[in-house]
């Protein structure tokens, strides 16, 4: 079950009351508790609890007036926690959910109005489908219909193979952690930039989050948003995150490091108000 024991409706974050001012936004981070139920077929279970108070509390301490929170996929179609946490703060919070394509339109209506923004497709390890095929673009249509997105996570080789059924649909789509390169984004690799030619569509969002998954510095960083903007066209598509609590790199980073590494590679102070403000208050709809 998807939905929580509340009645979702009764919390619409338009209808909760004035929005909340946008000062900032993290549309990537994940909250979960080490007790919860998790999914067969896991490749990470973690040991300890990710607290909703304590990803506020980061957001407080950096001027951020917003957070995503995003479906840790070990936790499977079962939203209810992260749903919770959004019951909880409904003015500041809007949710990236996993769920099947045959959700009935009743529940998506619930996810709604919770403030589900997107559904999740983590493909990482996993075989793609034909998303092409009737069931899939009925799927995607559903979503876009309620403005929706899906939000894609796949390393960045062969998601120019199947990027252009889910866009014929109509729908937006997010790109997670810099498209999840290896080594950085290369000109000279086909599959690169194939990659790259797709992002002209206007329907295509791209997440500068996670550089650490793809194993890049600060510096590697700068090089994959200078090529991502050259393709895109300019900022107007980007979104920043913080991967918040960094499941599998606990020890390796923090919050705080991460906001770090986000000022640094956008420097400019336009280019960071679109990236933490203007583009997520538009694609979360948050004014």
């Amino acid at each position: 079950m998807t939905c929580p024991a509340h009645t979702a409706s009764s919390v619409h974050p338009s209808a909760a009351s004035t929005p909340l001012p946008v000062t900032g936004v993290d549309s990537h981070a994940h909250v979960f508790s080490r007790n919860l139920p998790l999914t067969e077929g896991r490749r990470y279970s973690p040991d300890y609890d990710a607290l909703i108070d304590d990803f506020l509390s980061h957001l407080d301490r950096h001027g951020l007036s917003h957070g995503v929170l995003v479906q840790p996929s070990f936790l499977g179609t079962d939203n209810s926690y992260m749903l919770a946490a959004m019951a909880q703060h409904p003015k500041r919070l809007r949710g990236v959910a996993v769920i099947e394509r045959t959700m009935a339109e009743a529940e998506l209506d619930t996810l709604s109005a919770a403030g589900v923004v997107g559904a999740r497709l983590n493909l990482i390890g996993k075989e793609t489908e034909d998303y092409s095929a009737a069931d899939w673009q009925l799927f995607f249509k559903r979503l876009a219909s309620r403005g929706w997105h899906i939000e894609i996570h796949r390393h960045i080789d062969d998601i120019h193979q199947f990027l252009p059924a889910i866009l014929a649909s109509g729908v937006q789509v997010v790109i997670d952690h810099f498209g999840r390169p290896q080594a950085g984004i290369h000109r000279d690799n086909s599959q690169h930039q194939a990659f790259l030619d797709l992002l002209a569509s206007q329907q295509i969002w791209i997440k500068l989050s996670a550089s650490y998954r793809n194993h890049a510095d600060v510096a590697q960083a700068i090089t994959m948003l200078d090529l991502l903007r050259d393709a895109c066209g300019g900022s107007q598509r980007f979104l920043w995150g913080s991967d918040w609590p960094h499941t599998q790199f606990e020890d390796q980073t923090g919050y705080d490091q991460q906001f770090s590494i986000m000022e640094q590679v956008i420097t400019d102070g336009e280019e960071r108000k679109k990236v933490l403000v203007d583009n997520p208050t538009a694609l979360f709809k948050l004014a």
